[in-house]
């Protein structure tokens, strides 16, 4: 039987301040791991932390939790995702 990675030996566990990190499962928990591993990225990292993301989640996953999630993730990260998948850009906050 083949065990999913520790999620604090691929992510840094800072990220994950409130849970325990050890007990964490990628496909379980796919809602607090996306939004988390980009919610500090920028354009420097991105490149790293979405590769980091690829590895469990296909990029339909990745874009529905971000999406869907209640993590303040910035637009620009949102329009970083979409470009990097080509689809239309999508926001988490409005510019009122």
């Amino acid at each position: 039987m083949i065990t999913a990675p520790n999620i604090s030996s691929i992510f840094p566990k800072h990220l994950f301040w409130d849970v325990k990190v050890d007990q964490l499962e990628p496909q379980r928990d796919q809602d607090l791991i996306i939004p988390r591993a980009l919610y500090m990225t920028n354009e420097k990292s991105f490149e790293d932390d979405i590769s980091r993301l690829e590895m469990f989640y296909s990029s339909d996953e990745i874009v529905r939790n971000l999406k869907s999630t209640k993590e303040r993730i910035s637009n620009r990260v949102c329009e970083m995702v979409a470009h990097r998948y080509h689809i239309p850009p999508f926001h988490r906050y409005s510019h009122r």
